[in-house]
């Protein structure tokens, strides 16, 4: 940690500059990752990071720069740098740092220091066997550990002083089942912001492995998936994450503050079903998204992106909200020190509606369901995207069939959203890391069941 003076020093001679605003930020993190494959300890490396960054700033043009060193010599040559890029006369801006404000939510019962390395080894192997006793057809598991505490500091020249403390853990499961034709894998990949406690308080690792497993010896002996359009219900959780790339990303000013987003002027506009509510919330409880501040030093907050179909806000950071002459709503996120903020998602998901899972069911005549999504791509200026089904089945007659395997979702997030005609009241979370120009993130994605009317789907079966 730096001397609140010098602090104060380094960004008065940010501000010997035409610069409007300077900001610091100080990062000490400690990260441990554990793997497993072949049912052997492939590495464990713990990692220490250290590192401050400093952005100066006049109006939303910036500047970044950062160092490992905390010397003052250091840090003042940085901001002397920087500032060389705002050769105007000063503004005259004075301010005083405030009285260090301590994040206080998301606290972790065991801390990452305060457990032996072999017992984050040791879940690894449970998990290892538990996959692997699900089925005779189990014959590759890989399992990666990771905890870390993150300690940042944020200062700037509007007086913003604050200390946040992150404690995140995951445990992610990647099973294959295999047999004379073919191989199939699932994936599972619990996580939150917790300590170690949350393998004993929050998730069953055996019963976590036991699910990735389940995916790949059902994908194993599924038939081919139809191809062609029809109504597809997609399963809550990690369902989600069609709505974070498809839509969520184009509500990011990053994008739209350049108008490179499909949803740039859209706010107060109808731009899905009514029966879609989506929010983006950086404040539930020991989520895997969630911190007490965003790394532009605001408090976390719960913003409503869709009210009932309708935009009602995007997702800003300071400087973006300069250039699209709006409010910031605290969305400034980053993966280090070595990356200057910018406007990202936290844990965005759609809200639970009024139907049940069983209802939505019973109300397809025919039709996919996506139990489990896997990975895809997405275009953001247009929201068009390409969506693997990592585990799926048909709905024949009300009733869920066969499972197919080789599926995909084709279409643009948009479309898709005003073609939301059921959701479901089953909302659950699942967690991913999201990448961007200011790093790779947790993010959680979330929905409950919900079915879209029609879409495409992509398999090597012709539709029936």
């Amino acid at each position: 940690m730096l001397d609140k003076k010098l602090i104060k020093k380094v960004l008065d001679t940010c501000l010997e500059s035409s610069a409007d605003f300077a900001e610091i930020f100080i990062e000490d993190k400690f990260s441990t990752t554990a793997k497993l494959l072949s049912s052997k300890i492939e590495n464990v490396t713990n990692t220490k990071l250290f590192g401050i960054g400093i952005r100066i700033a006049d109006g939303y043009n910036s500047v970044y720069g950062y160092t490992n060193s905390k010397e003052e010599k250091d840090l003042i040559k940085l901001a002397n740098n920087l500032k060389a890029s705002f050769p105007g006369e000063s503004k005259g801006i004075t301010f005083e740092l405030g009285k260090l404000q301590k994040g206080d939510r998301h606290k972790a019962k065991r801390l990452p220091d305060e457990v032996d390395i072999k017992e984050k080894v040791d879940l690894l192997f449970r998990a290892d066997k538990a996959a692997r006793d699900y089925n005779d057809e189990i014959n590759q598991v890989h399992s990666r550990f990771q905890d870390y505490v993150q300690n940042v500091w944020i200062a700037n020249t509007e007086g913003t002083y604050v200390n946040d403390t992150r404690v995140r853990t995951r445990l992610a499961i990647n099973a294959v089942a295999a047999n004379e034709e073919t191989k199939q894998s699932g994936f599972n990949g619990p996580g939150g912001s917790y300590g170690f406690e949350f393998y004993s308080d929050v998730i069953n690792v055996e019963e976590e492995a036991k699910e990735a497993a389940r995916i790949a010896v059902t994908m194993l002996h599924a038939d081919p998936s139809p191809s062609g359009k029809m109504p597809v219900v997609i399963d809550n959780g990690f369902g989600g994450v069609i709505f974070h790339e498809a839509v969520g990303h184009s509500l990011e000013a990053t994008s739209v503050a350049k108008g490179t987003s499909v949803f740039t002027g859209k706010k107060n506009q109808k731009v899905a079903s009514d029966l879609v509510t989506a929010i983006d919330d950086g404040t539930i409880e020991n989520a895997w998204g969630s911190s007490t501040f965003d790394d532009e030093g605001c408090k976390q907050q719960k913003r409503v992106l869709l009210n009932k179909g309708v935009l009602t806000s995007y997702m800003i950071d300071k400087l973006n909200a300069k250039r699209m002459n709006d409010k910031p709503t605290n969305s400034g996120r980053r993966q280090s020190y070595k990356f200057q903020p910018t406007s990202r998602m936290s844990n965005t998901y759609i809200d639970n509606g009024e139907s049940t899972f069983d209802e939505i069911i019973a109300n397809t005549e025919y039709g996919l369901y996506a139990k489990k999504m896997g990975g895809g791509s997405v275009n953001p200026a247009t929201g068009d995207f390409n969506f693997a089904v990592g585990e799926g089945y048909i709905i024949r007659d009300g009733k869920i069939a066969e499972p197919v395997r080789g599926a995909s979702l084709v279409g643009t997030g948009k479309d898709a959203l005003m073609k939301v005609d059921m959701v479901a009241n089953n909302l659950s979370r699942a967690q991913g890391m999201c990448g961007s120009v200011s790093g790779a993130i947790p993010t959680d994605v979330g929905q409950p069941t919900i079915r879209v009317s029609e879409m495409t789907v992509g398999g090597t079966k012709g539709a029936n």
